[in-house]
């Protein structure tokens, strides 16, 4: 597994995670709760991985490409 498709396989876990824990929090809303962990979970990890794609697209840096470029090789496309 090369860098690049480890990071985009690592992007879309964490937005699956996002999406069960907002799918948990409606089903705690739909009984009865006025509040939700779930939620909150869910908006804090939604705003990380928001902020992580701005600083991605203003300073063509992205922390987690860096990380796995050090621990993975790089993709070779030509292949």
């Amino acid at each position: 597994m090369c860098a690049s498709r480890m990071q985009r396989l690592l992007t879309a876990i964490m937005l699956g995670l996002i999406l069960y824990f907002f799918a948990t929090a409606a089903q705690d809303f739909q009984a009865g709760m006025t509040q939700s962990t779930n939620f909150q979970i869910a908006v804090v990890l939604q705003i990380f991985v928001i902020l992580m794609m701005i600083v991605w697209a203003v300073t063509n840096f992205c922390p987690s490409s860096w990380l796995l470029n050090k621990t993975f090789p790089p993709c070779e496309w030509e292949k």
